[in-house]
């Protein structure tokens, strides 16, 4: 498939998609609970100046706006990655166990290992999220007939809740509850550019190497057998962007939690603007996500300023509605 597709030039969506990206970033950082001006935002950021503003959006606003910017990619480009792997529309790593056994480990890791610093934690969502994975397409692929959406999907449910459960009795077990929640209720409140400064890394290099297998994942999505006489080494293709989705769905769980559906949504609304070619896909889909992220932050922060709305709960509002109406139409929603 050619860049260009309906109508526009490629790069042309993606100028734009990054201007509403920057613009959606300046809005985040102006509104809040204390709200403040374009000036204020620039001489935070590229001045000197040292007032309790400046301050406020240079240490805290800053930081949870650039941790929504990376987690919105990350978690979009996972749900892509994955929907072109199963050939499934309904895949998200919020749905199929991901960010579930993420935040099961990161509640065991916080249980026996109370003194572990961050890159315990995000090592530990890196496993959880392996462990989600495995467990989901081990039942998946257990029934003769081998994978299909539905079972991908209901063995995805089961899982989720089976490690949501786990991760709650250890959190009372143990009298964590807060600790967990903090963890886990899908929220940036807090985030600082210690816990950035490891999590970015890992989620660029994630991008970057889904960037570079996009082609593969394109024949892969249409069609494995086409991919094999071409020559491709499908199960090493797999197990590297299996990797990746493990790698930018564990940072996004050691960032913010448990996040569903922001995976789902945000492939299929890029699939509508730029077509099947994951060339294109995968960079649109971390943009749009990023600015889809901070929206939703934003929204959290002001809807009900100064008490915060969970982030998770405005996802989830958008989510379902558009989970159904994909269940409803076979996963053609905008065909």
């Amino acid at each position: 498939m050619t860049k260009k597709t309906r109508g526009f030039p490629f790069i042309l969506k993606l100028t734009a998609a990054t201007v509403l990206l920057i613009l959606v970033f300046i809005g985040a950082m102006i509104f809040g609970a204390a709200e403040t001006t374009i000036k204020d935002v620039w001489q935070a950021l590229f001045t000197d100046v040292n007032t309790d503003t400046a301050l406020m959006l240079r240490e805290i606003r800053f930081p949870r706006e650039v941790g929504a910017i990376v987690v919105g990619a990350a978690l979009a480009v996972s749900g892509a990655i994955m929907q072109g792997l199963t050939r499934n529309p309904l895949a998200d790593p919020g749905l199929l166990g991901l960010t579930a056994g993420a935040s099961a480990a990161l509640a065991i890791t916080l249980a026996f290992l109370p003194s572990a610093n961050y890159y315990l934690m995000m090592i530990a969502c890196f496993v959880g999220a392996a462990i989600g994975t495995l467990i989901v397409f081990g039942i998946s692929a257990a029934k003769k007939g081998g994978f299909s959406p539905l079972r991908i999907v209901l063995a995805g449910a089961a899982v989720t809740a089976f490690l949501d459960a786990i991760s709650q009795g250890i959190s009372i077990f143990f009298k964590l509850s807060k600790n967990v929640s903090m963890w886990t209720s899908g929220g940036l409140v807090g985030t600082t550019w210690g816990q950035l400064k490891v999590i970015i890394p890992c989620i660029l290099i994630g991008i970057g190497i889904a960037i570079l297998l996009a082609r593969q994942l394109t024949i892969l999505s249409l069609n494995e057998e086409v991919a094999v006489g071409l020559g491709q080494n499908t199960t090493r293709i797999k197990t590297i962007l299996f990797l990746v989705i493990i790698l930018l769905a564990g940072a996004s769980v050691a960032l913010i939690g448990n996040m569903a559906f922001i995976g789902l949504m945000i492939p299929h609304i890029v699939r509508a603007m730029v077509g099947t070619d994951y060339r294109s896909i995968i960079p649109m889909s971390a943009i749009i996500g990023a600015a889809f992220m901070l929206f939703a932050d934003t929204l959290g922060r002001t809807i009900h300023a100064p008490y915060e709305t969970p982030i998770a709960a405005l996802t989830a509002v958008l989510g379902l509605p558009f989970f159904l109406i994909i269940v409803r139409k076979g996963g053609n929603l905008f065909s």
